[in-house]
């Protein structure tokens, strides 16, 4: 029994074939992948990330997709264009905050994000595919395999996994990372971007910091056993 991983991609389109092509060194063509979330913005190619999963799930690919909290932003402002997520401390509109990504992911629709939020609105019903929507949207919020339960920010310490709020799975940190607990099954997670995917006693972080130029964590996740995989082959990870 074997299941893969990737990281928070970030509109890294070459890294995520990259990584996919050594997932198919490693295990074949037929291996199970799971891809934590934040498929979308800061990277230069969103677009292509999109749709190159979603013609994989056409093709029949093994590939699970979770919802990251930057996975919500495209759709929500294409459905309900005013709208602010509840996590942002800076209380800023998608547009507006310059760290989260929007022009990144916009440019590569084709949209010129620099002028009223109106206009770019427009331009954006017109050029996203209502595919790319509604695949970001109905992403699910985990996925539980005898190996791990994969989910992209962590899971709020104490509450069942059926009871979890979307906002937790999606954003949380305070509670979830210095959290000792044992969460039963071994935590998959990206969310909270580090110099490199970190294996600690009751979580996994796989979030590489792609969006910032470094490398898209792939790992391979046995019984027991985690292995970072790099062009040169498996690397153990040990516990920290």
């Amino acid at each position: 029994m074997q299941v893969y991983a990737i990281g928070d991609i970030h509109g890294q389109i070459d890294l995520l074939r990259a990584a996919h092509e050594r997932i198919f060194r490693d295990g074949g063509q037929d291996a199970l992948i799971v891809h934590v979330g934040d498929l979308i913005d800061r990277g230069p190619d969103s677009r292509g990330v999109v749709e190159h999963l979603l013609q994989g799930r056409r093709d029949g690919r093994n590939w699970v997709v979770t919802r990251g909290n930057h996975d919500r932003f495209l759709p929500a402002f294409l459905n309900t264009p005013d709208w602010i997520d509840p996590g942002l401390s800076s209380g800023q509109h998608w547009l507006d905050h310059a760290g989260l990504g929007a022009r990144a992911t916009l440019e590569s629709y084709g949209v010129d994000i620099d002028r009223p939020h109106h206009q770019v609105l427009d331009d954006a019903r017109r050029t996203v595919p209502q595919a790319h929507s509604d695949f970001l949207a109905t992403l699910p919020l985990w996925y539980l395999h005898p190996l791990a339960l994969f989910v992209h920010a962590g899971i709020r310490p104490g509450v069942g996994l059926t009871d979890q709020q979307e906002h937790d799975l999606v954003w949380i940190r305070k509670g979830f990372l210095e959290s000792e607990a044992d969460f039963g099954p071994l935590i998959v997670h990206g969310h909270t971007a580090l110099d490199r995917p970190t294996r600690y006693r009751n979580r996994l972080n796989i979030d590489g910091g792609a969006a910032y130029g470094r490398p898209l964590a792939t790992v391979a996740i046995g019984p027991g056993t985690v292995d970072l995989l790099t062009d040169q082959g498996r690397q153990p990870m040990e516990i920290e």
